[in-house]
């Protein structure tokens, strides 16, 4: 039996269906951890997230991004709503120096200029930003930088992305993670308050998957393992596998594309 059930509605995302973390975070944890090299190398690129800074990884699920980040020094500390995923974080980084809580972005207190760096990977549209952004602000350094991260198959360039989200549009019609095409990140104008846009890019990227590892993936997303029944989650299952044996080799690469936004406190 599940220990935490935290649903989360919104009438802006998925037509209002709520959605809850949790029932995925052990899939999460085996199948989320797809970044490649390239994408964190981004990072580095901005000289963010390394040895002598602080970084606060908001929204950050099963803790990839503090996982693979450690690695260059930077001391970490995360956060995520649901306890599930911070579960799965905890035991995923059991010998990693990082300090995890489950609170949600808006509830989270840390003292003021506590970080150089905060990081909010795939999660950044969940937020109500009017209050987040005074909250970044406050705890954040005199010019420490918001990092805004995300990555996404691209359904209409890509054959396979394209018939395994329209198999999850077959199973949950409102999910409104469908059609992505490569954009910038959008960054709300309350920003604008406390921070500066410093640097923008979007690039593409080749992730490889085997069937197993792709359908797991799908199934982790929104519209399905988060969001539909056991019974649905089985039948879409079924039917996804069938499809990736008739279109899919065992092995083969999904177009995706990466998007990064670093926003400057002002100071």
């Amino acid at each position: 039996m599940r220990k935490y059930v935290l649903k989360i509605t919104d009438k802006n995302i998925d037509g209002g269906k709520p959605f809850d973390w949790g029932r995925t975070a052990l899939d999460y944890a085996k199948f989320r951890d797809i970044y490649p090299e390239e994408f964190y190398k981004k990072i580095l690129c901005r000289n963010l997230c390394v040895k002598g800074q602080t970084a606060l990884d908001v929204g950050t699920g099963t803790g990839v991004l503090p996982r693979n980040m450690c690695q260059y020094g930077a001391a970490w500390t995360a956060v995520d709503r649901s306890e599930e995923q911070i579960e799965q974080a905890r035991f995923l980084s059991k010998d990693m120096p990082i300090d995890y809580y489950a609170v949600s972005v808006e509830n989270m207190e840390f003292e003021a200029h506590s970080f150089d760096v905060i990081t909010a990977c795939q999660c950044f549209w969940y937020f109500d930003h009017e209050k987040v952004m005074l909250k970044f602000s406050h705890i954040l350094k005199s010019g420490g930088s918001l990092l805004l991260l995300y990555m996404a198959w691209l359904p209409y360039e890509d054959k396979i992305a394209g018939a395994s989200e329209s198999l999850v549009l077959k199973y949950s019609p409102e999910w409104s993670g469908a059609g992505e095409t490569m954009h910038s990140i959008f960054v709300p104008d309350c920003y604008n308050e406390q921070f500066d846009l410093v640097f923008q890019e979007e690039y593409p990227i080749r992730v490889p998957f085997t069937r197993e590892l792709w359908n797991g993936r799908i199934k982790t997303c929104r519209g399905i393992g988060a969001s539909l029944t056991e019974k649905e989650v089985e039948a879409w299952e079924q039917e996804h596998l069938k499809l990736l044996r008739e279109i899919a080799p065992d092995k083969f690469e999904i177009l995706h594309y990466g998007a990064i936004a670093e926003l400057k406190k002002k100071t």
